[in-house]
Protein backbone atom coordinates (compact mmCIF):
# COMPACT_ATOMS: atom_id res chain seq x y z
CA UNK A 1 0.00 0.00 0.00
CA UNK A 2 1.66 3.46 -0.89
CA UNK A 3 0.57 7.08 0.15
CA UNK A 4 1.00 10.37 -1.93
CA UNK A 5 3.14 12.94 -1.04
CA UNK A 6 3.38 16.54 -2.01
CA UNK A 7 5.98 19.26 -0.66
CA UNK A 8 6.94 23.07 -1.77
CA UNK A 9 9.64 25.21 -0.80
CA UNK A 10 10.53 28.69 -2.23
CA UNK A 11 13.99 29.52 -2.25
CA UNK A 12 14.92 32.74 -0.69
CA UNK A 13 15.29 34.91 -3.57
CA UNK A 14 14.98 31.84 -6.11
CA UNK A 15 12.67 29.65 -7.30
CA UNK A 16 9.63 27.56 -6.41
CA UNK A 17 10.37 23.51 -5.92
CA UNK A 18 8.06 20.93 -5.96
CA UNK A 19 8.16 18.06 -5.46
CA UNK A 20 6.03 14.38 -5.90
CA UNK A 21 6.07 11.36 -4.94
CA UNK A 22 3.94 7.59 -3.28
CA UNK A 23 5.27 6.06 -0.57
CA UNK A 24 5.77 2.24 -0.48
CA UNK A 25 7.78 0.37 2.48
CA UNK A 26 8.87 3.27 3.68
CA UNK A 27 10.43 4.01 0.22
CA UNK A 28 9.85 7.22 -1.87
CA UNK A 29 8.72 5.55 -5.74
CA UNK A 30 7.90 7.71 -8.71
CA UNK A 31 8.80 10.98 -7.60
CA UNK A 32 8.52 13.82 -9.78
CA UNK A 33 10.50 17.45 -9.11
CA UNK A 34 8.89 20.20 -10.96
CA UNK A 35 8.76 24.11 -10.63
CA UNK A 36 9.74 27.45 -12.02
CA UNK A 37 13.99 27.36 -11.90
CA UNK A 38 15.79 26.96 -14.95
CA UNK A 39 17.80 23.08 -15.33
CA UNK A 40 19.80 22.59 -18.38
CA UNK A 41 20.27 20.27 -19.82
CA UNK A 42 16.69 18.62 -20.05
CA UNK A 43 17.79 15.13 -19.52
CA UNK A 44 19.06 16.43 -15.81
CA UNK A 45 15.44 16.69 -14.48
CA UNK A 46 15.44 12.97 -15.23
CA UNK A 47 19.19 12.54 -12.92
CA UNK A 48 16.96 14.25 -10.11
CA UNK A 49 14.03 11.72 -9.96
CA UNK A 50 16.36 8.44 -10.06
CA UNK A 51 18.52 10.10 -7.74
CA UNK A 52 15.47 10.24 -5.23
CA UNK A 53 13.75 6.87 -6.56
CA UNK A 54 13.51 3.87 -4.02
CA UNK A 55 15.96 6.48 -0.95
CA UNK A 56 14.29 5.57 2.50
CA UNK A 57 11.56 8.03 3.76
CA UNK A 58 13.97 8.34 7.06
CA UNK A 59 16.91 9.59 4.86
CA UNK A 60 18.32 12.74 5.92
CA UNK A 61 18.37 15.95 4.37
CA UNK A 62 22.04 15.82 3.89
CA UNK A 63 21.63 12.58 2.19
CA UNK A 64 18.62 13.61 0.12
CA UNK A 65 21.04 16.64 -1.06
CA UNK A 66 24.41 14.52 -1.36
CA UNK A 67 22.40 12.05 -3.42
CA UNK A 68 20.88 14.35 -5.94
CA UNK A 69 24.27 16.07 -6.50
CA UNK A 70 25.82 12.63 -7.43
CA UNK A 71 23.48 11.97 -9.92
CA UNK A 72 23.55 15.06 -11.44
CA UNK A 73 25.70 15.37 -14.87
CA UNK A 74 28.92 17.08 -14.71
CA UNK A 75 27.66 19.59 -17.28
CA UNK A 76 23.98 20.50 -15.16
CA UNK A 77 23.43 23.47 -14.44
CA UNK A 78 20.63 24.63 -11.80
CA UNK A 79 19.52 28.05 -11.30
CA UNK A 80 17.00 29.42 -9.06
CA UNK A 81 17.47 26.41 -6.86
CA UNK A 82 19.99 23.65 -5.92
CA UNK A 83 20.33 19.97 -4.66
CA UNK A 84 19.91 21.35 -0.85
CA UNK A 85 16.46 23.16 -2.42
CA UNK A 86 14.91 19.66 -4.12
CA UNK A 87 16.11 18.42 -0.15
CA UNK A 88 13.94 20.48 1.85
CA UNK A 89 10.67 19.95 -0.38
CA UNK A 90 11.25 16.62 0.13
CA UNK A 91 11.27 16.42 3.98
CA UNK A 92 8.52 18.57 3.91
CA UNK A 93 6.15 16.20 1.88
CA UNK A 94 7.71 13.61 4.45
CA UNK A 95 6.31 16.56 7.39
CA UNK A 96 10.06 16.16 8.77
CA UNK A 97 10.40 20.00 7.50
CA UNK A 98 8.05 23.08 7.85
CA UNK A 99 7.48 26.26 6.43
CA UNK A 100 6.70 29.39 8.54
CA UNK A 101 2.55 28.76 7.60
CA UNK A 102 2.62 25.20 8.29
CA UNK A 103 2.22 26.38 12.30
CA UNK A 104 -0.04 28.40 14.18
CA UNK A 105 2.24 31.44 15.58
CA UNK A 106 1.62 33.29 18.85
CA UNK A 107 2.75 36.57 19.92
CA UNK A 108 3.55 37.47 23.62
CA UNK A 109 3.67 41.61 23.62
CA UNK A 110 6.05 43.00 25.76
CA UNK A 111 5.57 41.77 29.23
CA UNK A 112 7.97 42.82 32.50
CA UNK A 113 10.20 39.78 34.01
CA UNK A 114 12.71 39.81 36.73
CA UNK A 115 15.91 39.73 34.33
CA UNK A 116 16.06 35.30 35.67
CA UNK A 117 12.59 34.89 34.83
CA UNK A 118 13.23 36.25 31.33
CA UNK A 119 16.24 33.42 30.76
CA UNK A 120 14.06 31.01 32.41
CA UNK A 121 11.52 31.31 30.29
CA UNK A 122 13.56 31.10 27.23
CA UNK A 123 14.43 27.39 28.49
CA UNK A 124 10.82 27.00 29.30
CA UNK A 125 8.62 27.83 26.34
CA UNK A 126 11.61 26.20 23.81
CA UNK A 127 10.82 23.32 26.02
CA UNK A 128 6.95 23.75 25.58
CA UNK A 129 7.38 24.01 21.92
CA UNK A 130 9.52 20.95 21.24
CA UNK A 131 7.45 18.17 23.48
CA UNK A 132 4.27 20.26 21.10
CA UNK A 133 2.71 21.73 24.60
CA UNK A 134 2.86 25.16 22.85
CA UNK A 135 2.67 26.77 19.49
CA UNK A 136 5.62 28.13 17.91
CA UNK A 137 5.96 31.86 19.55
CA UNK A 138 7.35 35.16 18.98
CA UNK A 139 7.86 37.09 22.97
CA UNK A 140 9.24 40.61 23.30
CA UNK A 141 11.33 41.41 26.28
CA UNK A 142 10.29 43.71 28.66
CA UNK A 143 13.33 44.84 31.20
CA UNK A 144 12.78 45.56 35.26
CA UNK A 145 16.22 45.94 35.85
CA UNK A 146 19.42 47.44 33.96
CA UNK A 147 21.18 44.00 33.82
CA UNK A 148 24.25 42.01 31.83
CA UNK A 149 22.87 39.04 29.86
CA UNK A 150 26.09 36.73 29.08
CA UNK A 151 26.34 34.14 26.76
CA UNK A 152 26.70 30.32 27.82
CA UNK A 153 30.17 29.91 27.14
CA UNK A 154 31.34 33.42 28.61
CA UNK A 155 33.03 34.13 32.04
CA UNK A 156 31.85 36.11 33.48
CA UNK A 157 35.14 37.36 35.37
CA UNK A 158 36.48 37.90 31.75
CA UNK A 159 33.36 39.83 30.57
CA UNK A 160 31.98 41.91 33.35
CA UNK A 161 33.62 44.73 35.22
CA UNK A 162 32.59 43.81 39.05
CA UNK A 163 33.56 47.59 40.44
CA UNK A 164 30.74 49.11 37.49
CA UNK A 165 28.21 46.33 37.99
CA UNK A 166 28.03 46.94 41.34
CA UNK A 167 28.48 51.10 41.02
CA UNK A 168 25.52 50.92 38.65
CA UNK A 169 23.02 48.09 40.62
CA UNK A 170 23.64 45.69 37.68
CA UNK A 171 21.69 42.27 37.48
CA UNK A 172 24.08 39.85 35.97
CA UNK A 173 22.87 36.18 34.37
CA UNK A 174 23.71 33.35 32.09
CA UNK A 175 21.43 32.64 29.13
CA UNK A 176 21.67 29.24 27.85
CA UNK A 177 22.22 30.02 24.13
CA UNK A 178 26.20 31.39 23.02
CA UNK A 179 27.16 34.52 21.75
CA UNK A 180 28.48 37.84 23.40
CA UNK A 181 27.01 39.57 26.59
CA UNK A 182 24.48 42.07 26.48
CA UNK A 183 23.81 45.08 28.53
CA UNK A 184 20.04 46.43 28.82
CA UNK A 185 18.08 49.13 31.25
CA UNK A 186 14.37 49.62 30.74
CA UNK A 187 13.78 51.36 27.68
CA UNK A 188 17.12 50.75 25.66
CA UNK A 189 16.94 47.93 23.61
CA UNK A 190 14.38 45.72 21.77
CA UNK A 191 14.82 41.74 22.84
CA UNK A 192 12.84 39.02 21.58
CA UNK A 193 12.92 35.26 21.05
CA UNK A 194 11.46 33.16 18.61
CA UNK A 195 10.51 29.25 20.28
CA UNK A 196 10.33 26.93 17.10
CA UNK A 197 10.28 23.50 16.10
CA UNK A 198 14.05 22.26 14.50
CA UNK A 199 11.69 21.48 11.57
CA UNK A 200 11.88 24.93 10.30
CA UNK A 201 14.89 25.13 9.72
CA UNK A 202 15.58 21.76 8.42
CA UNK A 203 18.24 21.66 6.09
CA UNK A 204 19.42 24.92 6.56
CA UNK A 205 23.14 26.33 7.92
CA UNK A 206 23.18 27.39 11.08
CA UNK A 207 24.17 30.87 8.91
CA UNK A 208 21.92 30.97 6.56
CA UNK A 209 19.11 30.05 9.41
CA UNK A 210 19.87 33.23 11.14
CA UNK A 211 18.71 35.45 8.53
CA UNK A 212 15.90 33.25 7.34
CA UNK A 213 14.40 33.82 10.96
CA UNK A 214 14.63 37.56 11.22
CA UNK A 215 13.45 38.25 7.34
CA UNK A 216 10.58 39.54 9.08
CA UNK A 217 12.61 41.52 11.30
CA UNK A 218 14.48 43.17 7.91
CA UNK A 219 11.15 43.89 6.49
CA UNK A 220 10.13 45.51 9.64
CA UNK A 221 13.15 47.91 9.75
CA UNK A 222 13.01 48.72 6.38
CA UNK A 223 9.38 50.42 6.61
CA UNK A 224 10.55 52.37 10.02
CA UNK A 225 12.99 53.70 7.02
CA UNK A 226 16.27 51.13 7.81
CA UNK A 227 18.03 49.25 5.44
CA UNK A 228 19.52 46.73 7.53
CA UNK A 229 21.51 43.70 6.91
CA UNK A 230 23.56 40.10 8.70
CA UNK A 231 27.11 40.55 8.90
CA UNK A 232 27.93 36.84 9.40
CA UNK A 233 27.32 35.22 11.82
CA UNK A 234 25.06 37.09 14.00
CA UNK A 235 25.20 40.58 13.75
CA UNK A 236 22.70 43.03 12.19
CA UNK A 237 23.75 45.78 10.97
CA UNK A 238 23.13 49.46 8.82
CA UNK A 239 25.29 51.25 6.91
CA UNK A 240 25.36 53.60 9.90
CA UNK A 241 26.82 50.20 12.10
CA UNK A 242 25.64 47.20 14.07
CA UNK A 243 22.29 47.95 15.92
CA UNK A 244 21.93 44.05 17.22
CA UNK A 245 22.60 40.13 17.36
CA UNK A 246 21.15 37.24 17.86
CA UNK A 247 21.82 33.65 19.67
CA UNK A 248 20.36 30.40 19.17
CA UNK A 249 20.07 27.31 21.03
CA UNK A 250 18.33 23.94 20.05
CA UNK A 251 17.37 21.57 22.67
CA UNK A 252 17.18 17.45 22.22
CA UNK A 253 13.60 17.06 21.92
CA UNK A 254 13.45 19.21 18.92
CA UNK A 255 12.88 22.78 20.12
CA UNK A 256 14.71 25.65 19.18
CA UNK A 257 15.26 28.98 20.76
CA UNK A 258 16.49 32.14 18.73
CA UNK A 259 16.65 35.48 19.91
CA UNK A 260 18.17 39.12 19.01
CA UNK A 261 19.01 42.42 20.85
CA UNK A 262 18.91 45.38 19.30
CA UNK A 263 19.96 48.61 20.85
CA UNK A 264 17.46 51.00 20.99
CA UNK A 265 19.09 54.21 22.66
CA UNK A 266 22.17 52.93 24.68
CA UNK A 267 24.08 54.53 27.29
CA UNK A 268 27.47 53.83 25.91
CA UNK A 269 29.51 55.38 28.99
CA UNK A 270 27.65 53.24 31.53
CA UNK A 271 28.16 49.98 29.17
CA UNK A 272 31.90 50.08 28.51
CA UNK A 273 31.88 50.87 32.73
CA UNK A 274 29.92 47.46 32.86
CA UNK A 275 31.26 45.00 30.37
CA UNK A 276 34.72 44.32 29.85
CA UNK A 277 35.18 44.86 25.89
CA UNK A 278 38.77 44.52 24.81
CA UNK A 279 40.56 45.25 21.87
CA UNK A 280 40.75 41.75 20.74
CA UNK A 281 36.57 41.63 20.87
CA UNK A 282 36.64 44.82 17.91
CA UNK A 283 39.93 43.99 16.36
CA UNK A 284 37.76 42.81 13.33
CA UNK A 285 35.72 45.44 13.13
CA UNK A 286 37.75 48.59 12.06
CA UNK A 287 36.96 50.69 14.29
CA UNK A 288 38.82 51.54 17.78
CA UNK A 289 36.05 52.34 20.34
CA UNK A 290 33.48 49.61 21.23
CA UNK A 291 31.42 52.95 21.72
CA UNK A 292 31.26 53.92 17.60
CA UNK A 293 30.33 49.88 17.31
CA UNK A 294 26.79 50.28 18.31
CA UNK A 295 24.38 52.67 16.80
CA UNK A 296 20.93 52.76 18.33
CA UNK A 297 17.28 52.71 16.88
CA UNK A 298 16.62 55.70 18.08
CA UNK A 299 19.36 57.98 16.02
CA UNK A 300 18.17 56.33 13.19
CA UNK A 301 14.65 56.07 13.33
CA UNK A 302 13.39 59.52 15.60
CA UNK A 303 10.99 56.74 16.24
CA UNK A 304 9.85 55.68 20.14
CA UNK A 305 10.74 51.82 21.01
CA UNK A 306 7.41 51.14 21.42
CA UNK A 307 6.03 52.43 18.10
CA UNK A 308 9.22 50.26 16.27
CA UNK A 309 7.81 47.33 18.66
CA UNK A 310 4.41 47.71 17.27
CA UNK A 311 5.71 48.33 13.47
CA UNK A 312 7.93 44.52 14.33
CA UNK A 313 4.30 42.51 16.13
CA UNK A 314 2.06 44.09 13.23
CA UNK A 315 4.66 43.33 10.19
CA UNK A 316 5.03 39.27 11.96
CA UNK A 317 1.34 39.13 12.18
CA UNK A 318 0.25 39.75 8.83
CA UNK A 319 3.23 37.82 7.22
CA UNK A 320 2.38 34.82 9.56
CA UNK A 321 -1.18 35.05 10.44
CA UNK A 322 0.08 34.96 14.36
CA UNK A 323 -2.43 35.71 17.55
CA UNK A 324 -2.28 37.33 20.89
CA UNK A 325 -1.01 35.07 23.77
CA UNK A 326 0.54 35.47 27.20
CA UNK A 327 2.13 33.06 29.97
CA UNK A 328 0.49 30.28 31.23
CA UNK A 329 0.65 29.78 35.34
CA UNK A 330 2.41 26.73 34.33
CA UNK A 331 4.78 28.57 32.54
CA UNK A 332 5.40 31.09 34.78
CA UNK A 333 5.62 28.37 37.78
CA UNK A 334 7.83 26.56 35.75
CA UNK A 335 9.73 29.71 35.11
CA UNK A 336 10.51 29.77 39.14
CA UNK A 337 11.47 27.06 39.59
CA UNK A 338 14.09 27.20 37.27
CA UNK A 339 15.60 30.26 38.51
CA UNK A 340 15.47 28.17 42.03
CA UNK A 341 17.34 26.02 40.76
CA UNK A 342 19.40 27.30 38.22
CA UNK A 343 19.40 30.12 36.68
CA UNK A 344 19.65 32.38 40.41
CA UNK A 345 22.02 29.73 41.16
CA UNK A 346 25.72 30.98 41.42
CA UNK A 347 26.73 27.55 40.34
CA UNK A 348 25.37 28.56 36.61
CA UNK A 349 25.93 32.06 36.73
CA UNK A 350 30.05 30.92 37.05
CA UNK A 351 29.93 27.83 35.36
CA UNK A 352 32.90 29.02 32.99
CA UNK A 353 35.61 30.26 35.65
Amino acid sequence: MSDHRHGEYKVQGGKLVVVDFDVTDQRIVRPSVSGDFFLEPDEALADINTALDGMSTESSHTSFAAAISAALRPDAQLFGFSADAVAVAVRRALNKATGWLDHQWQVIPPTPLPTHMHVAMDEVLTRQVGAGKRQPTLRFWEWEAPSVVIGSFQSVRNEVDPDGAERHGIIVVRRISGGGAMFMERGNAITYSLYLPQTLVDGQSFEASYEYLDAWVMASLEKVGIKAFYQPLNDIATPEGKIGGAAQKRLANGGMLHHVTMSYDIDADKMTDVLRIGKEKISDKGITSAKKRVDPLRRQTGLSREEIIAVMIRTFKDRYAAVDSGFSDEELAMARELVDTKFGTDEWLHRVP
